[in-house]
């Protein structure tokens, strides 16, 4: 209840009041968006995800605590480009190198997926890859991998006409890789990726079970239904037909015997999917589901332990 002369129940000013709730949720809002990070600003802008996420990011439900990172001595990277068919156009990479490592190592391959919105310099988000190939888990390093980013454009890593990123990596950066000693038998080689990152990273183990070793998944953007998906993203599937042959639900049969980990906040959106996805999942898969939505602090919070599980996996 408010009085006439604009003052509420305790006497305080509405003005006054309506300023500090401004300030409160104005600045709390600031604060909730450079939460989310690029990956979310930019799923969020797109209407993938509501404005439940801020709301959310304001609510607390996305506080995740930042884990301490430590590095050994940064290994070498690359960063070039080639002209990919697959896709059309002209590609951006970089190759991180563990520390010790360099040109002519042989070694296993992390393909690492970025999320909508970003690229081959953003995959890994609050890091570089030099030094997620460095980091220290637990004061141990971890054993020694290579990783690979790429630019795979806005397309769910899935074939659309003109542009398919799937056959860019399988077809022309994998082998370009594997030319240097990455990635060629008998060293293996594993998909990790974020949001849409993290779809790809299924869906590239599901396409090429012969090829990926090992998977892990932070936050993979899972859709259910087509008309979920075009309503969201009417760029994520080309059609009907190509969601069904691409929906990364419903051949999770294809990943048996493949170590996979998947790690989902249960107040991200896209929680609902991941959880079809979970109870589709091969016996022994691992899955953790735990406080978080969409966000940066979420995905850093994953990104060592789902390393670590590459390297138990990929490593001798």
């Amino acid at each position: 209840m408010t009085g006439s002369d604009g003052t509420g129940p305790d006497g305080a000013s509405r003005q006054g009041f309506d300023r500090r709730r401004f300030l409160v949720y104005g600045l709390g809002g600031i604060a909730a968006v450079a939460a989310v990070g690029a990956t979310g600003v930019e799923l969020v802008s797109h209407g993938i995800l509501p404005g439940q996420q801020v709301l959310n990011q304001l609510e607390g439900r996305c506080s995740v605590p930042s884990p301490p990172l430590s590095f050994s001595s940064l290994g070498p990277s690359i960063s070039s480009s080639f002209h990919s068919h697959a896709r059309n156009r002209t590609v951006g990479y970089t190759i991180a190198y563990p520390p010790g490592h360099g040109r002519g190592s042989r070694l296993p391959l992390v393909v690492m997926l970025h999320g909508f919105g970003a690229d081959h310099t953003s995959a890994v988000v609050g890091m570089t890859p030099a030094q997620a190939m460095a980091l220290r888990i637990g004061h141990e390093p971890l054993a020694p991998m290579a990783m690979v980013t790429v630019d795979g454009g806005g397309g769910y890593w899935n074939p659309h006409p003109g542009d398919n990123p799937m056959a860019m990596v399988i077809d022309e950066l994998v082998p370009l890789c594997q030319r240097l000693g990455l990635g060629r038998p008998p060293q293996r080689i594993g998909t990790m990726g974020i949001s849409m990152g993290g779809y790809g990273a299924i869906l590239f183990a599901e396409k090429y079970p012969h090829l990926i070793a090992a998977v892990a998944a932070i936050s993979p953007a899972i859709w259910t239904s087509y008309a979920q998906a075009r309503g969201a993203n009417a760029d994520a599937y080309a059609s009907a037909a190509d969601f069904a042959i691409d929906d990364a639900v419903t051949h999770t049969g294809a990943l048996t015997g493949i170590p996979v980990r998947v790690a989902s906040g249960d107040s991200d959106p896209f929680h609902p999917g991941v959880e079809a996805l979970a109870r589709a999942l091969p016996r022994g898969a691992v899955v953790e589901f735990s406080e978080g939505c969409h966000t940066s602090p979420f995905f850093l919070a994953q990104e060592p332990p789902s390393l670590a599980f590459l390297a138990q996996h990929l490593t001798p």
